[in-house]
């Protein structure tokens, strides 16, 4: 099944953090924050303005 984003929406995977230190400590899940970083997917087609007309991403 492949997901479209609809208007003016994108898709972005998250970027996996490292779990382990230089060090070999292992970072439980508890611990670390959420990824805030990405690769965008895909990107739609854009949203309409007051006159109808798409506007691009």
């Amino acid at each position: 099944m492949k997901i479209r984003p609809l208007h003016d929406r994108v898709i972005v995977k998250r970027s996996e953090e490292e779990r382990t230190t230089a060090s070999g400590i292992v970072i439980p899940d508890s611990a670390t924050e959420k990824p805030d970083q990405g690769v965008i997917q895909a990107v739609g087609s854009g949203k309409r303005d007051e006159s109808g007309k798409i506007i691009a991403l």
